[in-house]
C-alpha cells in the first residue's frame, strides 16, 4: 500500500497532543451533540484511552449511545487558528474492561492522572476509530481510510 501523506500528517497530530474536544450524543437534549475537553492517549493502533468518571456528563453519555468524535487542533496563536491543522476522528466509545495494557500508556502521557486512575468512579474508555478528517489549513483537508490511520 503507498504512504498515504494525510494519514500520516494525521497520526502524527493525533499522537503530538494529548487533549481534545470528545464530541458524545446528549442524554438531556437527544440529538445534539455534548462536547467535553478530555485528556487522553494513543493506543497502538491510534485509538484514544480515556480516563474518565462515570459522573461525567459525556462518559453517561457515551454509555448510553456510543457513537463520539473527538477532536484535536495544533496549538497555535488564536489569530492563526483557521490555518491550523486539526482532525476529527469519529467511532464508538467502549469500556476497557481489563486496562492493564492501556493504564501505563496513559499514565506515561499523563503523568497527573496517578492522584485520580484508582478513584472508584473512574475508568478507562477507547474510542474505536472508524474514520479520520484531517485539515491541514486552505486546502489541504480529507477522509482518511482507516486501515491508513491505523498504520
Amino acid at each position: 500500500m503507498a504512504e498515504n501523506p494525510l494519514a500520516e500528517k494525521t497520526r502524527e497530530l493525533a499522537a503530538a497532543n494529548s487533549t481534545g474536544t470528545l464530541c458524545t450524543m446528549s442524554k438531556r437534549h437527544p440529538g445534539y451533540p455534548f462536547g467535553s475537553v478530555v485528556q487522553y492517549a494513543l493506543d497502538p493502533e491510534g485509538n484514544p484511552i480515556f480516563l474518565i468518571s462515570g459522573m461525567a456528563q459525556h462518559t453517561q453519555n457515551a454509555l448510553a449511545d456510543a457513537h463520539a468524535s473527538l477532536t484535536v487542533a495544533e496549538a497555535v496563536k488564536p489569530q492563526d487558528a483557521v490555518v491550523a491543522a486539526r482532525l476529527t476522528l469519529i467511532g464508538d466509545v467502549e469500556v476497557i474492561e481489563d486496562p492493564s495494557a492501556v493504564r501505563p500508556i496513559f499514565l506515561d502521557k499523563h503523568p497527573d492522572a496517578t492522584q485520580w486512575v484508582d478513584f472508584g468512579d473512574f475508568g478507562f474508555y477507547r474510542l474505536r476509530v472508524r474514520s479520520a478528517y484531517y485539515v491541514g489549513g486552505f486546502g489541504v483537508m480529507g477522509w482518511v481510510p482507516i486501515e491508513d490511520y491505523a498504520t
